[in-house]
């Protein structure tokens, strides 16, 4: 593609449009170019608002394959693909994920999640080569994340997860995309032009990152990794955690704090099967025990210990 053509493709973008009303933002005061900002980013809800049905059928076919074993990944370059990475990093401590479980890729690998990695968002080459590394299976998920939605890392990894069978999800920022196109699942989320002309760090990437908590939290609740609002599977690596562990298995029970100290003893410091042992009545073995039989799942479990 030339210059000529790459620009004026990004011309047709929404993304990319020129705003005249703002171009003399630089002359105002700074609280006036807060509220700009401010109002600007009101508006992003809105957008992603009207996109929950195919967001909610997104997580629902990713949740039926996770339960299988498979895999979430998300691939994008730039702002978009280390909003995935930051995503895909949080699982783990929050939802007690294997590392592998939900992976975040970014074009030009971990040195592009700090600096710019010059023409690695131009591969799909690239992006094959990133997803051929981690030996895709029909069970894994591949979400292509760019705001413009013409990304060719972006589209490239979409395109070649589907044809090896995997589910594929779009995520743009432009209506009528490549990448959405290319994914069995397109999700739109039309933010507008941006306060700074393609500055899609901005209200594209706002919306992008409300996307992704959507898609890996439901996700994980579908899977069991919650009970309630609680972070039932959280991993206790740090004091803050530990603390937050006590106070989950607190809220959950209702028991004293020599109760919830014994059962998470018993159960080696895990939360759900320190839940289950306090409202069941049974011991860490046993918990852990029903809830394999479960599927992880803490209501299942407690159902089948209740009889």
């Amino acid at each position: 593609m030339t210059s000529h053509d790459l620009r004026t493709q990004l011309e047709s973008l929404t993304t990319e449009a020129f705003r005249p009303e703002l171009a003399e933002i630089d002359r105002l005061p700074t609280l006036d170019i807060a509220r700009l900002m401010n109002a600007e980013d009101g508006a992003v809800p809105g957008a992603v608002a009207a996109r929950l049905p195919e967001i909610a059928a997104a997580v629902d076919a990713v949740a039926e394959r996770m339960a299988r074993g498979g895999r979430l990944v998300y691939a994008g370059a730039g702002t978009a693909g280390r909003l995935g990475v930051l995503d895909a990093s949080e699982c783990p401590p929050t939802f007690n994920t294997d590392p592998e479980q939900v992976v975040g890729l970014i074009a030009g690998g971990p040195e592009a999640m700090v600096t710019s990695v010059e023409g690695a968002e131009d591969s799909a080459e690239l992006a094959r080569r990133d997803l051929d590394a981690l030996k895709l299976t029909p069970d894994d998920t591949v979400v292509g994340v760019s705001a413009s939605g013409r990304t060719p890392y972006a589209v490239g990894a979409v395109e070649h997860a589907r044809a090896l069978g995997a589910l594929t999800i779009g995520l743009a920022c432009n209506e009528h995309s490549a990448l959405a196109a290319a994914a069995e699942h397109g999700i739109e989320v039309v933010v507008g032009p941006e306060l700074l002309t393609g500055s899609t760090r901005l209200k594209a990437g706002t919306a992008q990152k409300l996307v992704l908590n959507m898609l890996s939290t439901i996700t994980m609740i579908r899977l069991g990794k919650t009970y309630g609002n609680l972070m039932v599977d959280v991993r206790a690596s740090n004091d803050k955690l530990r603390a937050r562990s006590r106070r989950i298995v607190s809220l959950a029970t209702g028991a004293g704090e020599e109760e919830i100290e014994q059962a998470l003893t018993e159960t080696g410091g895990e939360v759900k099967n320190a839940i289950l042992a306090i409202l069941a009545g049974v011991d860490g073995p046993t918990a852990a025990r029903l809830l394999r039989q479960s599927g992880g799942h803490l209501r299942a479990a407690l159902a089948r210990a209740a009889g």
